[in-house]
């Protein structure tokens, strides 16, 4: 796991200064890769991390789960819903279902607005 910067909203010049930060990490020596997942509206970040799915996310961060309806059935929730919204994470990149287990795949989420 590690730490997901979550962007909303900015544009091009946001993107060369992102561009600049990691440009200067590596000439430091630190190879790490940041790992950023953009929106470019407010709408388009609620739209992926609803209250349920970020309730979610918490609960596999302390508890990863061995299949989606284990995780339903500890959510107390429809499997077709909490498989909908694992769905949804997996392919934003905030879940992982390979290794026989749910889990998250990152540590910390930090937000920024762009306004």
């Amino acid at each position: 796991s590690e730490d997901i910067k979550v962007l909303v909203g900015g544009g091009v010049a946001e993107d060369l200064a992102a561009f600049a930060r990691a440009w200067r990490r590596a000439d430091e020596g630190d190879l790490r890769e940041e790992r950023v997942l953009a929106f470019e509206s407010w709408e388009g970040l609620a739209s992926v991390l609803t209250g349920e799915r970020f309730r979610l996310l918490r609960h596999l961060h302390a508890h990863p789960e061995r299949s989606v309806n284990a995780l339903a059935l500890a959510l107390g929730r429809q499997y077709r819903r909490v498989h909908e919204d694992v769905t949804i994470l997996e392919r934003a990149g905030l879940v992982d279902r390979s290794g026989g287990e749910v889990r998250t795949t990152a540590d910390r989420l930090s937000a920024e607005v762009v306004l």
